[in-house]
């Protein structure tokens, strides 16, 4: 059981979206947000307070009798559950929640202390909220989207539940669950943020990492495929660059490799009798994808790093408008549902995935063009030439699903559309940018599964079995519990989604 009290951090995520932990609300983050509503009702009686006694958006200019604030957030919820497209699937959701749940706890929302206990409850029971991924531009939040999460608290819209998709009033029957109490602004208070955006992409940041660890754990094996020279991933030659991500890279890979038997000493088999050469039988160094592993995967774990640390920053943060302070008994009108923080962070996150993917792709076609090689049949073809393929086929699914990350890395940080009658004149357009990431995460898990499988073909074709190391044994052993040795040609897609499925779902270490 998870106790919340208004500070997550990444493993909290993972403990409940992963290891489907149930979470508790503490005391102290009751509390909180009871006096928060207090304080609000009580401040707002004979004053202008926006989304309260007003309308919405650039209809702030019209008071709203006191008869209908009620009808006011809820006509508020219902006109903005406006999604369309594919529903965001449930682990994201349930993110999202878990970091809208966290915001709103932190007292600076003045929302009413049923929106909290309900909140965990869906969480808990694994209710989900169905919510589609077209709608939000990040500017006052994911209004769209978070709209569709505030539908199912007052008991309307459906939920994913039990493997179903079922209308929310039958659910909460079932579950003996009641709606959330709207008494101030319960609806502008759970639509108004970015915790859609930020739950995808914390989401995101668990799945780059493992994708990271593969490709880690792929780049130091092709290394030992092609017998490589030990110098480029040296302690010595890496501490001349001080950037901490390479510095990392290179020492995990020396890790990955220490047993192998397959690395080479260059001072062995280059530094010492070549006088009389004109031309070296060895190679004097291997091409970049292998040589410059540590260099083009640094700057993506220092990347990665942020990415996680700006997120969880905005997870624990109040992105509300307008931000209720208890202490200082006011309330301060601005513009903390902005979510360009978020849609920042998935640009640079998309931009280093896609350059893994791109790495993968290039050690990919290394391993099946035996002109490069120079020690593989080519496409790893353990069968016959010309009558038998290997992985020729797979290439192409590569090679396309690499160019279409390409594309989808283009920014979406700096493709605002003014809208809300120009209200909302500059937004972030932080949740596309979330969900693009997460289509470029899932390919480039498609693509190092391809990688993978060949790698392993490679091997076997070489018998370099018990030559390689320890951990490249546990991989190869892994991936040939899923994918049989094979010369006659066989269908590919099983093989190639049961290890993406496997790589998705193996933890990182």
């Amino acid at each position: 059981m998870l106790n919340i009290k208004g500070e997550l951090d990444l493993k909290d995520f993972y403990e409940v979206i992963f290891n489907k932990s149930k979470i508790e609300l503490d005391k102290t983050l009751l509390t909180r947000v009871e006096k928060s509503f207090n304080f609000l009702k009580e401040f707002s009686e004979n004053k202008v307070i926006y989304g309260v006694n007003t309308g919405f958006g650039p209809m702030a200019q019209y008071k709203i009798k006191d008869e209908d604030r009620i009808q006011l957030q809820y006509n508020l919820i219902r006109s903005h559950a406006s999604g369309v497209g594919n529903p965001i699937p449930e682990m994201y959701v349930k993110a999202a929640m878990l970091a809208r749940l966290n915001t709103l706890s932190l007292g600076n929302s003045g929302v009413h202390p049923s929106v909290v206990k309900l909140m965990k409850e869906l969480i808990n029971r694994d209710i989900t909220p169905l919510i589609y991924e077209h709608g939000g531009v990040g500017a006052s939040g994911d209004l769209v989207q978070l709209a569709h999460l505030a539908l199912v608290l007052i008991g309307e819209g459906e939920v994913f539940y039990k493997g179903d998709r079922v209308p929310t009033a039958e659910v909460f029957k079932i579950e003996g669950l009641k709606p959330i109490t709207v008494e101030l602004r319960e609806g502008l208070g759970l639509i108004n943020g970015t915790s859609v955006m930020t739950g995808i992409g914390i989401v995101n940041v668990i799945y780059t990492k493992r994708l990271l660890n593969w490709v880690l754990k792929c780049s130091s094996a092709i290394n030992e495929v092609v017998e490589a020279y030990s110098d480029h991933l040296s302690e010595e030659l890496n501490s001349t660059k001080k950037h901490k991500g390479q510095q990392e890279v290179a020492k995990k890979m020396r890790e990955h490799l220490k047993d192998s038997t397959l690395i080479r000493s260059r001072a062995e088999y280059l530094y010492n009798a070549n006088e009389n050469s004109t031309v070296f039988k060895e190679k004097v160094q291997e091409y970049y994808s292998l040589r410059c592993v540590p260099q083009i995967l640094g700057p993506v774990l220092d990347t990665l790093k942020s990415v996680q640390k700006t997120l969880i920053e905005e997870v624990n943060s109040a992105n509300d408008n307008p931000i209720v302070n208890v202490e200082k008994q006011q309330v301060y009108h601005g513009g903390n549902f902005h979510g360009d923080y978020v849609s920042l962070e998935m640009d640079k996150l998309k931009i280093v995935t896609t350059k893994m993917t791109m790495l993968a792709e290039r050690q990919l076609n290394y391993l099946l063009n035996s002109k490069l090689n120079d020690i593989l049949p080519p496409f790893v073809n353990l069968g016959q030439l010309g009558l038998n393929f290997g992985m020729q086929g797979v290439q192409f699914t590569a090679t396309s699903t690499t160019a279409e990350s390409q594309t989808l890395s283009n920014p979406m940080y700096v493709h605002s559309i003014p809208n809300n009658n120009d209200n909302q004149d500059i937004v972030s357009m932080g949740t596309n940018a979330a969900l693009m990431t997460k289509k470029v995460i899932e390919n480039g898990f498609e693509v190092v599964a391809i990688e993978m499988i060949t790698i392993i073909q490679a091997i076997e074709y070489l018998e370099f079995q018990d030559k390689v190391s320890s951990t490249t044994k546990t991989l190869f052993d892994a991936v040939r519990n899923l994918v049989p040795a094979f010369k006659d040609d066989i269908v590919m897609y099983p093989y190639v989604g049961a290890v993406k499925k496997y790589l998705m779902e193996t933890k990182s270490n």
